[in-house]
């Protein structure tokens, strides 16, 4: 049997705890963030969104090393931070994970042993071929003589591409997460501002991309559901292009800006918006067939496209669900160098990128 390399390139649970930013790597950007601790929690001291080069990162796959790099680069230096350690994230399709039970008071080295036999049963690739992790989630529910452990693995492909950028950009990573583990983290700042905690109430966390729309239902800070829609805002965006023959970037600019003719609303923000909503309400209807649930009581938007002008109110009205716009970072301290302003713009695409720097402050 080959020797499992547990290690700290799929440390999506076992952090080390160092100082470090935390980077969200997407289809259309780069998000860097870096957080502090004060005596009232959490401070936001810095963050970037660079754009990344068209056709870089495509599909959860780097396919531009060298632009990625790049941007990571400049986007470090446009932080202004002398941090160099990075948390990234994979995106779920790339992580095959598991719950398995296995006896409780086993040693470390036997329990390793133990999760790489099982992990047999459940990769489809040859064990050197991956990086595998594990994490003990508690006592099994009923069984106090056996643990749940929580199981990831991914082919080394897609964590060492994302290691080299970093190294060529003068990077190092020190923490590979998951992204909807990220989010997650992000989401226990969300909570925090929802009545009671959203206590025993299901949240629909919809983070609409560039090219994906994931559907996370969470509830008490535990994911029950989740889902992904090839849905995004690139799609709005090469619709501004073909109708006004402007190139990406200058379309993706107008889009952000608002600074497009008059007949952009009706013509294209208004049926997209539209069919953004559609793709929501049957998302939360594949959640009801498939749960024994058939309600959420609160729905955060986040993601590039959660800012979208009235697409909250839409999507409330639609599902007749409280519905919000995610802002990780309201709950937080601002350090005085940042806008207010474009914070609260910003902030719903930073939620990858906020859970992968609260990474800096696990105690596990």
């Amino acid at each position: 049997m080959p020797k499992v390399n547990f290690n700290i390139f799929l440390d999506f649970i076992r952090s080390k705890n160092p100082p470090l930013i935390g980077v969200d790597i997407s289809a259309s950007s780069v998000k860097l963030v870096e957080l502090s601790q004060g005596a009232a929690g959490y401070v936001l001291e810095r963050y970037v969104i660079e754009t990344l080069p068209k056709d870089a990162f495509f599909d959860g796959n780097i396919n531009n090393l060298d632009a990625l790099a790049e941007t990571l680069q400049r986007a470090w230096k446009r932080l202004g931070t002398k941090i160099k350690n990075i948390s990234v994230a994979l995106p779920a399709a790339s992580v095959i994970s598991k719950k398995i039970l296995l006896p409780a008071g086993m040693q470390d080295d036997d329990l390793e042993f133990q999760v790489e036999s099982e992990a047999n049963q459940y990769i489809p690739f040859a064990l050197d071929e991956v990086n595998l992790d594990f994490y003990v989630l508690g006592a099994a529910p009923g069984n106090v003589e056996e643990v749940e452990v929580l199981l990831a693995a991914s082919r080394k492909a897609n964590v060492e591409d994302r290691v080299a950028a970093a190294q060529a950009a003068g990077l190092k990573v020190v923490v590979v997460d998951v992204e909807p583990y990220a989010s997650e983290t992000a989401f226990s700042q969300i909570r925090a501002q929802l009545p009671s905690n959203a206590e025993d109430k299901c949240v629909a966390l919809i983070d609409i991309g560039a090219t994906v729309m994931n559907v996370n239902v969470l509830r008490n800070g535990l994911s029950i559901y989740t889902r992904d829609q090839q849905i995004g805002g690139e799609q709005l965006t090469q619709q501004i292009q073909n109708l006004f023959g402007l190139s990406a970037e200058q379309a993706e600019t107008a889009k952000r800006n608002g600074n497009l003719p008059e007949n952009y609303e009706t013509d294209l923000l208004i049926p997209f918006r539209e069919n953004l909503v559609m793709e929501i309400v049957r998302s939360l209807q594949f959640f009801f067939t498939a749960s024994q649930y058939n309600e959420v009581d609160y729905i955060v938007l986040a993601g590039g496209s959660a800012v979208l002008p009235e697409l909250a109110d839409a999507v409330a009205t639609r599902t007749q669900v409280n519905t919000m716009v995610a802002n990780p970072f309201a709950l937080m301290t601002m350090a005085s160098r940042l806008k207010a302003r474009q914070l609260q713009a910003d902030a719903p695409a930073l939620i990858v990128a906020c859970g992968l720097a609260m990474r800096r402050f696990d105690p596990s």
